[in-house]
């Protein structure tokens, strides 16, 4: 098939859903000759930051000379950016190719009498063959969903991280956070060495139980290893970091946010982790790699005067480190906000947070079916902002908050990253940083 077949026949897929389980990713890895097992892989799940990290891990492995995958979901332009081997997207042709050679072995499955792999399992199987067919040194996975049985859960990592946990995808993972941790930690491994960078008591104390019944060594950012905000700016963000027997003071990375220091302590962890296994990463690569790591739509800045921003914060959590963010590093007379939010995420929560910021409130529909009621947010932000608009067409939205922003201002744009995939290809398209 054609890069464009295979992308047709990937999207029918998702027509299975959201289906957990093991049993068909482990088949089809089976079938395909178990390529997971010939990799050197660094696991990462938790709630938010879980991109962030694994673009630092795998920037500081490449730079100490390592070949490197990365699998990400889900990707922002192109289908392509989910599966990277040095910063460089899967090519169009091999995704072909191997999905070519796959869809046999899917057919056979449900012969078999199993239910049809899902878009994600086909997704993680297509990474993991291409990481083992390109013999990289190291894959740097990111969890897609939950944990326990999310279909890149197959893997006995190296070395294995929670960033965080907090109130997402609640319908599948739980109500409680109780039950949202004990999913996520189903990824520790027993005997594995696990970093974890959350601060939550409640959170801490399953993950240490946990660990303790799998006899796996937990690593706390915050406690054994600390790290200390030095600057944090437009520029990027600095930081100390100390750990049991190693120190690095003014690392920086490029990223905007103060919340990145845990995600870059997070990532220095992990590195120290695999040099504990007796790899060579020299502090030059650490320093270097977190200094050129990229991670576009995270506080990503795309204009200057008026400053446009992008934001992927789609939960609580994210719209808490959003406006910490708005208050703390932006300077600005006037923030005019472009919201569009999913039907499943905690739309009051979320505005309740950042709308009191706001001078001006755009509310628009990210492209998604499940985007239904979208402009309920302007009923749930009435009254905490004093200008409130609603356009559906996410072109419309941004174009009049383009309109509105004058000199001095913020153009802010988030809530989903169907929103910004739109607003940020319409913002590039047009030259916005020229």
């Amino acid at each position: 098939m054609t890069y464009e077949e295979a992308m047709v026949f990937l999207k029918d897929l998702t027509k299975f859903g959201y289906n957990f389980g093991l049993e068909r990713i482990t088949r089809l890895l089976e079938l395909l000759g178990n390529p997971h097992r010939n990799l050197k892989v660094v696991h990462v799940g938790g709630t938010n930051g879980k991109g962030s990290t694994c673009a630092m891990i795998s920037s500081i492995l490449q730079a100490a000379g390592y070949r490197v995958g990365l699998f990400i979901s889900p990707h922002l332009h192109s289908y392509t950016e989910r599966m990277q081997i040095d910063g460089k997207e899967m090519p169009r042709n091999t995704i072909a190719r191997l999905l070519t050679g796959m869809r046999p072995l899917l057919e056979q499955m449900v012969r078999e009498g199993y239910e049809h792999p899902t878009e994600f399992e086909v997704n993680t199987a297509l990474a993991l063959q291409y990481f083992f067919e390109e013999k990289v040194d190291f894959a740097v996975l990111e969890v897609g969903l939950g944990g326990a049985i999310d279909s890149t859960n197959v893997v006995h990592p190296l070395v294995g991280v929670i960033t965080n946990v907090g109130m997402d995808h609640m319908e599948y993972l739980g109500n409680t956070l109780e039950e949202i941790t004990r999913i996520k930690a189903g990824i520790i491994k027993p005997g594995s060495l696990v970093v974890t960078a959350s601060r939550l008591p409640r959170v801490l104390q399953i993950l240490e139980d946990i660990s303790r019944k799998q006899k796996a060594r937990l690593i706390k950012v915050g406690e054994e290893i600390r790290p200390i905000l030095l600057t944090a700016s437009l520029k990027g963000t600095t930081f100390d970091l100390q750990g049991p027997d190693w120190r690095y003071t003014e690392l920086a990375v490029p990223l905007i946010g103060e919340h990145q220091v845990l995600n870059g302590a997070t990532a220095v962890t992990v590195v120290e982790c695999l040099k504990e296994q007796g790899y060579f990463i020299a502090e030059e690569a650490i320093r270097q790699g977190l200094g050129q790591v990229f991670w576009p739509g995270r506080l990503e800045v795309l204009g200057e005067d008026p400053i446009i921003l992008v934001d992927i914060a789609h939960n609580v959590d994210g719209a808490i480190t959003l406006r910490r963010s708005l208050e703390k590093i932006f300077r600005y007379r006037r923030l005019i906000l472009v919201v569009g939010m999913l039907a499943d995420k905690e739309r009051k929560n979320f505005i309740d947070i950042l709308a009191p910021l706001a001078n001006i409130l755009i509310v628009t529909k990210p492209n998604s079916p499940r985007a239904e009621g979208w402009e309920e947010l302007a009923t749930m932000a009435d009254k905490k902002v004093a200008r409130i608009e609603v356009h559906e067409n996410i072109q419309e939205a941004v174009g009049r908050g383009l309109e509105l922003a004058q000199k001095e201002d913020l153009l802010c744009i988030t809530g989903s990253l169907y929103l910004v995939n739109d607003a940020r290809k319409m913002l590039l398209k047009n030259n916005i940083m020229e």
